[in-house]
């Protein structure tokens, strides 16, 4: 199988199989694992950040990012189709229990003037807004440019509010950007990044900020369950994804435009080449031709894995594993489907 779902289906490195097998470990909750202590001094110099937190999801680590830097009942910002408002089960309400202000923009970019507009003031009557969520790169696939990142840290900093960047593609939007990692996680006061998708580790994040952020966010760590003991184990493989699986992701990118050019030639099949910034490709599918779900289930038949349209839109999503020669069987699969 082909499998295009997401770049969270990843097997992890040989590199990363011994280094799990050899890893050096202790008891993280009494902070004595020296495996995971170095992958957070690695995680938080690579973003410019004082400390880092090993957390077992880039979830995880967004809610614990809310929870450390507001109190019940205060307001948030948020892209109304970002990962924390669409895709993180209602964390935000249930557990960190603040509001969330969710901003609209044809590209889901949150921009100076939406924050300075949505901001509310200290009048008794409103929620009390605390903290400005961004996101790099986009659950579309898209990438922020930096000037826009600039200038939307500015105006909350000018406002009193703290920036939480989720960066679980953050790498792939720095490659995109042609800028080091730091000069984007300089646009907040707190970033998580994945170790798993494009980076291939078998699991976890890392939360970076001040340390008495991490501070407060170990603490909610080990209130939420999250507490861990011989994860160095888990941490071995993020170091290795660090060392080695960084520059890769220029692959991923160059197959998901391969693939993008590929389908577009296809009959039938509309592809989004503007979204094409990382390794995502998204499409559509004429359904005079075949159904959604019939095409889907024809992919599978031919030995390529996909997620279900949403609202008509397909995913692909090259990842370590995929090379140009699935890129061009999974095209000739779509072309063979869509002519019949």
């Amino acid at each position: 199988m082909i499998d295009l779902r997401s770049d969270t289906v990843t097997q992890p490195s040989p590199a990363m199989r011994r280094a799990m097998a050899e890893a050096v470990v202790g008891d993280d909750v009494y902070r004595d694992d020296p495996t995971v202590r170095k992958l957070e001094q690695r995680a938080a110099a690579l973003m410019g950040k004082e400390a880092g937190l090993f957390v077992s999801s880039g979830t995880l680590g967004n809610l614990l990012a809310l929870m450390s830097q507001t109190e019940r009942g205060d307001e948030i910002i948020a892209g109304r189709h970002s990962h924390i408002v669409t895709h993180e089960v209602g964390g935000a309400a249930q557990i960190a229990q603040v509001m969330v202000h969710p901003l609209d923009h044809p590209q889901d970019w949150i921009e100076a003037d939406a924050i300075r507009n949505a901001v509310h003031s200290e009048d008794i009557h409103e929620p009390r807004t605390r903290l400005v969520c961004l996101e790099n790169a986009l659950s579309n696939g898209g990438v922020v440019p930096l000037p826009v990142l600039r200038s939307a840290y500015a105006a909350a900093k000018a406002l009193g509010l703290r920036v939480h960047l989720d960066g679980a593609r953050v790498l792939n939007a720095a490659l995109a950007s042609g800028c080091s990692v730091q000069r984007i996680a300089d646009c907040a006061d707190t970033v998580t990044f994945c170790l798993s998708k494009g980076l291939a580790a078998p699991v976890g994040s890392v939360l970076t900020g001040d340390q008495a952020f991490i501070e407060r966010a170990r603490r909610n760590r080990k209130l939420l369950g999250g507490g861990l003991r011989q994860a160095g184990i888990l941490a071995a493989a993020g170091l290795v994804a660090l060392d080695s699986m960084t520059e890769r992701l220029a692959e991923d990118h160059a197959h998901a435009k391969l693939l993008g050019e590929l389908l577009a030639a296809i009959d039938g099949i509309s592809v989004k080449m503007e979204r094409i910034q990382i390794n995502m490709v998204f499409f559509k599918v004429d359904r005079e031709r075949r159904t959604p779900e019939d095409f889907l289930n024809k992919l599978k038949e031919k030995g390529i894995l996909t997620n279900p349209d949403d609202h008509g839109l397909f995913r692909f999503v090259t990842h370590y594993g995929i090379m140009e020669s699935d890129v061009r069987a999974a095209a000739q699969a779509v072309r063979e489907i869509m002519e019949g």
